[in-house]
């Protein structure tokens, strides 16, 4: 029978979780009913069973069964209501979320997962992109970013810079700690992408110094300045260019193909023979007219099938052979993961990322959105590696499916454990696992 993973399934990861959230500095004077704790954990569980709304999980967590569950499973102690919520996590800075990060991919080191990950040469593939979760005409913090429409409408809102290692190999993505895209305290102007990157990267660097990272990104990313940075970090990289923002980088090279035809490869794809693959590639090209001291390297790269041809062109720090430039293509179009695996699934299938559970005036929107990134990381380790996981997902068919049916299990039975709750959503409330509210 399957059995949960001892460290890398929903109990073993939320025990590696709450700690973290006890060492965050709690501001509070006077006495203290609810811990800071207990209310990081209460919104991890809304985001973990993908509560609609905060509302609903007020009016629920007075039901005996939900105080009971939510203590069973995630360490709950004491359940503040949604005001006392948005209170508590509104003061807390978003930064000290980032050790739960660290601490749940060290997990998943120590467990072996991380080998699953590596891309090229002992590295591992970051994908950066950066995304929207809050965008209002009159709802507002200090932190909102403010843009003003060409009529003089003022719109507020918030951003965020997602990192996540991902795999051409695998669907799941491992989302690390993300970095808000806000305005600091007492600033004027607006946050920006850019910024956001050097703090992040700045970051993941002092989190884990020895982590062999290859940074995969849009052609956004490809300035001198982001390369610099990523070469202060120690970072390998994989940027995405295009003709119409770096003209003098591809005439340069295309004057490279022409002298050198032999760096050219073509292909048939092994799976599908209707497909070929087509490679060239150039050595130490200048980047741009004003930055013709920093050369990269440049994969030039068709995909020919029997309706459509595309093509793609990145430039890169790795080396370029007959025997690297598959894999390296794969790495570059593997960026999409934290567009389509990563944002896409926040917003549409049940995290409800966009969604405004709570502005605050403080940090609330953002600690929410950590939250929201910290509860996909657990999911997305589960479904990798916890076969118990994997079978109530495959049973509900999709993971919509698997949250609605968490949902109604979590709100109508007294549940024990997480063993007993997976197995109930892998066989059925039929079996004796769950104990039925009675009273």
């Amino acid at each position: 029978m399957a059995h949960l993973r001892q460290h890398l399934s929903a109990p073993g990861l939320l025990q590696t979780i709450r700690p973290c959230f006890t060492r965050i500095p709690d501001r509070r004077t006077g006495s203290v009913q609810i811990a800071l704790a207990d209310a990081l954990m209460a919104g991890l569980a809304v985001f973990g069973l993908k509560c609609p709304s905060l509302l609903q999980f007020d009016q629920q967590r007075r039901d005996p069964v939900v105080a009971h569950n939510l203590k069973q499973l995630y360490g709950v102690r004491q359940t503040p209501c949604d005001t006392q919520l948005r209170t508590l996590l509104d003061g807390v800075d978003p930064q000290t979320l980032r050790p739960a990060f660290k601490a749940v991919l060290a997990q998943a080191q120590r467990g072996k997962v991380l080998e699953d990950y590596v891309f090229f040469e002992g590295h591992y593939l970051l994908a950066l992109d950066g995304t929207g979760f809050f965008a209002s005409s009159k709802v507002s913090c200090p932190h909102c970013c403010l843009k003003t429409s060409r009529t003089g409408e003022e719109r507020y809102y918030h951003q965020l810079l997602g990192a996540a290692l991902v795999h051409p190999a695998h669907k799941e993505v491992l989302p690390l700690a993300p970095e808000p895209i806000i305005r600091a305290d007492g600033q004027e102007k607006n946050d920006c992408e850019r910024n956001a990157a050097k703090r992040l990267i700045a970051d993941t660097r002092r989190e884990h110094p020895h982590l062999p990272l290859v940074v995969v990104e849009d052609t956004l990313a490809a300035n001198a300045p982001h390369i610099k940075t990523l070469q202060a970090a120690d970072m390998r990289f994989i940027l995405g260019v295009k003709p119409g923002s770096h003209y003098a980088l591809f005439e340069d090279a295309q004057a490279a193909f022409d002298q050198a035809p032999e760096n050219a490869l073509e292909r048939v794809d092994a799976d599908d023979a209707r497909i070929t693959h087509r490679f060239r590639w150039a050595h130490a090209i200048g980047l741009n007219d004003s930055n013709t001291h920093l050369r990269v390297h440049v994969l030039d790269y068709e995909q020919i099938g029997p309706k459509k041809t595309q093509h793609f062109t990145w430039i890169t720090d790795l080396p370029l052979t007959a025997d690297t430039v598959y894999t390296i293509m794969r790495g570059g179009r593997a960026r999409w993961k934290i567009e389509n695996e990563t944002f896409n699934t926040l917003k549409n299938q049940g995290y409800y990322l966009e969604h405004n559970y709570g502005h605050g005036q403080q940090y609330l929107a953002s600690v929410f959105a950590y939250l929201t990134m910290l509860a996909f990381l657990v999911d997305q380790l589960q479904k990798h590696t916890c076969p118990l996981f994997q079978q109530a997902l495959e049973k509900h068919h999709s993971m919509r499916g698997l949250w609605d049916q968490m949902r109604a299990f979590f709100l109508s039975f007294l549940i024990a454990d997480w063993t007993t709750f997976f197995h109930a959503l892998i066989y059925g409330r039929g079996r004796p696992v769950l104990i039925p509210d009675t009273s």
